[in-house]
């Protein structure tokens, strides 16, 4: 009996260990993801700001099509948004009448 107890706790010992190093390793791993979505959201941010302060008259609704997703198959919204897309749809082919 003192055999068995002492053997679990052994084993107890060496899996707090393992699930300490796995921790650790997952800390890590985790950390370096996110520094690397950081690097890529200030990159991606930079793009977009620049794009957004460019005026060029005519432009508007190439960017209005660049921010909305007008494939409605690959939209991950739960709402049904068709009536909105085929309305911007409709304004980005008629040009504007000043």
């Amino acid at each position: 009996m003192e055999r068995v107890d002492a053997a679990s706790k052994v084993m107890e010992q060496e899996w707090r260990e393992k699930a300490k190093k796995d921790l650790e390793e997952w800390n890590v791993r985790q950390s370096e993801q996110m520094e690397k979505n950081r690097v890529n959201n200030r990159a991606s941010e930079e793009v977009f700001l620049k794009e957004s302060k460019e005026e060029n008259p005519g432009t508007e609704w190439e960017k209005v099509a660049q921010l909305c997703d007008f494939n409605p198959k690959s939209s991950k919204q739960w709402k049904d948004v068709s009536r909105m897309r085929s309305v911007l749809i409709s304004l980005k082919q008629t040009p504007l009448s000043r």
